[in-house]
């Protein structure tokens, strides 16, 4: 009851957030600007959109795939259709409440393919913490590659808030101070921070990481390679994606992938913070654009266009396959 009542009150605050970024830019803009961005609708090339709702497909399907190859150390081999259905389902759960949709996943496996659900939690787990660090990896090298429209974005916004800023050179020298002195905390203290629970689901967190690097590794040579391989298409259309949203407005049309490389880590950021990207998503999407100049109603009429595109996706694929399931568990019930 008390896990029960934390989910809807996570639910409660993640959706309320989206909503809040909803009301609050609404409530900002003028009658002129609400125009503008309706005008922006109408003005996009509508095929392009088509095409993300493509990219967007493609990576559910390569994700499960993907998902396919940690089944086989289990002596375990779903079928492709069963595996692409629960992966869609489990984004169409996460819409309704954070994390849901792994469970959902695993029960929709144990319903087409009778495979137990401690065993398809434990993949679940392996994938989730190869995500962490892929996502990690791609944050640090768009940090590296952006690394000076970036900084001059940030550094100007802060200008407006402070009448004074460090130089570069010292933000760096805090840095390496900072490192030191969290390993040398580490090297004295570990033993007595481990009673601390934020310290060591911290942690826990990395020593995951490396454990389902691990056991990925333990796929064999072959099947390792081609989970990589999975990952790097998986998040190629992930950035794609923002890509070709770029092409259906003319005053975006001319920026590349560098700018979609930006686009999704803001817009990773607003998926996490407020419920499946609701109203987060297109804002941040449309902060992302302003740092190569591009209007707000520009901004936010292809991030909202880049949302609603894959949310449709999931929806419509994801309600198919929930009544697939249902309909395979009346008829094994029946037999």
């Amino acid at each position: 009851m008390k896990k029960r009542l934390g989910d809807i009150l996570k639910f409660v605050v993640f959706l309320g957030i989206g909503i809040f970024f909803i009301y609050w830019f609404l409530l900002k803009l003028d009658a002129d600007e609400k125009a503008a961005i309706w005008e922006s609708f109408l003005s996009a090339r509508w095929s392009w959109v088509g095409i993300v709702m493509l990219t967007s497909l493609v990576a559910h399907f390569v994700r499960a795939l993907r998902w396919r190859l940690l089944f086989r150390p289990l002596e375990h081999y779903p079928n492709v259709n069963n595996t692409f259905g629960a992966v869609m389902v489990t984004y169409l759960a996460n819409l309704a409440f954070p994390r849901l949709g792994e469970v959902m996943r695993c029960a929709m496996l144990r319903t087409s393919e009778g495979i137990p659900m401690e065993k398809s939690l434990g993949t679940v787990v392996t994938e989730r913490l190869f995500d962490t660090l892929m996502f990690v990896l791609i944050v640090l090298m768009g940090f590296l590659l952006m690394f000076s429209s970036v900084k001059d974005f940030i550094y100007n916004a802060l200008s407006e808030k402070f009448s004074s800023l460090p130089t570069l050179a010292g933000i760096a020298a805090a840095g390496v101070v900072l490192l030191i002195a969290l390993f040398v905390i580490y090297k004295l203290f570990h033993d007595k921070l481990m009673n601390f629970s934020l310290y060591r689901r911290v942690v826990e967190l990395l020593r995951g990481c490396v454990d389902g690097v691990k056991s990925i590794l333990h796929l064999g040579p072959k099947s390792t390679v081609l989970f990589v391989l999975y990952s790097l298409i998986i998040y190629f259309l992930y950035i794609a994606g923002g890509w070709v949203i770029l092409e259906a407005f003319a005053e975006t049309g001319h920026l590349g992938f560098q700018t979609a490389f930006v686009i999704y880590l803001f817009g990773s950021v607003g998926m996490m913070i407020s419920q499946g990207g609701l109203g987060a998503y297109p804002v941040l999407v449309w902060q992302a654009l302003a740092i190569y100049g591009i209007g707000e109603s520009t901004g936010l009429a292809c991030g909202w266009l880049l949302w609603g595109s894959q949310q449709v996706v999931v929806i419509v694929l994801g309600l198919a396959y929930l009544i697939y399931f249902s309909l395979l568990k009346k008829k094994a019930k029946s037999v």
